[in-house]
């Protein structure tokens, strides 16, 4: 249905919610190398509970290799540098949901390269949200905007 990208993931525990976030509404979780952490790394296990084989998860060694994988038609960059708010979004079955790394966020090169960009409103002072929580606030708009339609 969607496809929630992680560029450069640091933190084995919001990969860990991501995969049941995925395994739970449906969306592919793709994490693209260089990672900060295992894929057998124990703090992503135990955030993913026993959902890893309920998710599709998908390593991809560049981030060219993911869209060679996926060919997306739409890419929404999430990002705090734009004004366009995420709920503004028609979003399509196939769209591509991708967020950067959670100390940097996504460079300005792919933010650029992106379809679109848009951010999740905060209270002013509030740097960014924590990247799991991020894509679910992402993933359940969108699937929301379906009906919830199940994949």
């Amino acid at each position: 249905m969607f496809h929630v990208v992680f560029y450069h993931p640091e933190i084995p525990g919001n990969a860990g919610n991501a995969i049941r976030m995925a395994a739970g509404s449906g969306a592919a979780l793709h994490l693209i190398e260089p990672l900060g952490f295992s894929v057998e790394d124990a703090k992503l296990r135990r955030a993913g509970l026993d959902y890893h084989d309920r998710a599709a998860l998908h390593v991809h060694p560049s981030l060219d290799a993911c869209w060679d994988a996926l060919r997306p038609e739409r890419v929404i960059a999430f990002t705090a540098r734009t004004e366009m708010i995420h709920t503004e979004v028609d979003y399509r079955p196939g769209d591509v949901l991708l967020f950067g790394p959670e100390s940097t966020g996504l460079p300005d090169e792919l933010i650029e390269s992106a379809s679109l960009r848009v951010r999740i409103p905060m209270l002013p002072g509030i740097r960014s949200m924590n990247v799991a929580n991020s894509a679910a606030v992402a993933v359940y708009e969108a699937w929301r905007q379906q009906g919830f339609k199940l994949p």
